[in-house]
């Protein structure tokens, strides 16, 4: 393999511009070779963006390329799959966006294909480096909380028309809407911290009222000898700042607002490495209430971690590629899958109007 990694993207649109191609240019370790892109427009044209790339109109062409050694699968989720597959098959390694593919069976079966080819699959589940996760999980680490009771994760907005992108229109069965875009994201996150649940319920509504899938969802995770977990996605919430993370321990309390502000920042045109990427600002620093032995309560402010941005995740795959092996994967194929299967357990409680065992 060459000095540098040469990576190969299907697929042109937000997820390819705005949360792979910025870190891959800024990489050391990658570098841009190729990229898909089946119909280019006069404003859309990945060969006028990137000239010194090769362009390809299918990904058939990706594949028997020799140069290429990574693809990355940007595409909508009912296309992960098939994609991935193949790539590995070509005896590509690859980073496949989330959610990884529609059921946790597909997902076993890419993962016997990479043991097969000797190939590494990482899914691009970006948000375990959210320098407020990232926070998050060093108050937990230090043993702030105590024991930790409950523990909330939102991602709450307020988005009352239907998006028309796959992310509004893609059904569940094809891993679509907001319980396989954004509950993916959260319940990732709370597989990091807690692992797999004792048991999962689940409530989804429909709170556009158009007749479309669940729009806003209510993930109940319970952990044997550990804290009740409420992951939620609400897309009707009118609020200036909206809640993230609400922890209550034995010993202390966490609040969080606002979103890590990584992804706002690339669509703005930031860069990673500019000045001030993936930093907040102060007045979006969380508040610990801590219970102190005269039986009051203080408060302070919690900066997020220093940001080690998305970056983080080419960086470690890289190491992987390079000789360390699956060990080193950043988001391993096997933990996604555990995600699918959470996913899958509330949709069944759902599907029940009962408690899911896993």
């Amino acid at each position: 393999m060459a000095s540098k990694i040469n990576v190969g993207i299907i697929g042109y649109g937000m997820s390819a511009k705005v949360f792979h191609i910025p870190f891959i240019l800024s990489s050391p370790q990658f570098n841009l070779y190729s990229i898909v892109q089946r119909t280019p427009k006069p404003n859309d044209n990945a060969s006028q963006d990137h000239p010194s790339a090769t362009i390809y109109s299918a990904p058939d062409s990706l594949y028997a390329d020799p140069v290429v050694d990574v693809v990355i699968i940007s595409t909508t989720p009912e296309t992960h799959f098939q994609f991935t597959k193949a790539a590995l098959e070509a005896g590509k390694h690859v980073i496949v966006e989330k959610p990884f593919v529609p059921t946790s069976s597909q997902a076993s079966a890419l993962i016997e294909i990479a043991k097969e080819k000797g190939k590494l699959i990482c899914v691009f589940q970006n948000r375990r480096w959210d320098s407020d996760f990232l926070a998050v999980r060093g108050l937990i680490n230090n043993g702030e909380f105590g024991r930790i009771v409950e523990f909330e994760t939102h991602y709450d907005r307020f988005r009352p028309t239907r998006p028309e992108t796959w992310k509004g229109t893609l059904g569940m069965e094809n891993a679509g809407g907001v319980l396989y875009d954004l509950g993916s994201h959260l319940i990732d996150q709370v597989y990091v911290l807690f692992g797999i649940p004792k048991n999962v319920f689940a409530v989804f509504r429909n709170e556009r009222r158009d007749g479309h899938d669940p729009d806003t969802i209510t993930v109940l995770m319970d952990y044997e000898n550990g804290p009740l977990v409420t992951v939620k996605v609400a897309i009707l919430s009118v609020e200036k700042e909206q809640l993230r993370f609400w922890v209550r321990g034995s010993k202390a309390s966490f609040k969080k607002f606002g979103m890590d502000s990584q992804e706002e920042q690339l669509k703005a045109g930031l860069k990673p490495g500019d000045e001030g990427f993936g930093v907040e600002t102060e007045e979006r620093a969380g508040r610990l209430s801590v219970f102190t032995e005269g039986s009051e309560v203080q408060e302070r402010k919690v900066w997020n971690a220093t940001p080690l941005t998305y970056g983080a995740l080419y960086a470690a795959f890289a190491k992987a590629i390079k000789g360390e092996g699956e060990t080193a994967v950043p988001v391993k194929a096997s933990e996604a899958r555990d995600v699918l299967k959470v996913i899958e357990a509330a949709r069944e409680s759902v599907k029940t109007g009962r408690r899911v065992e896993l």
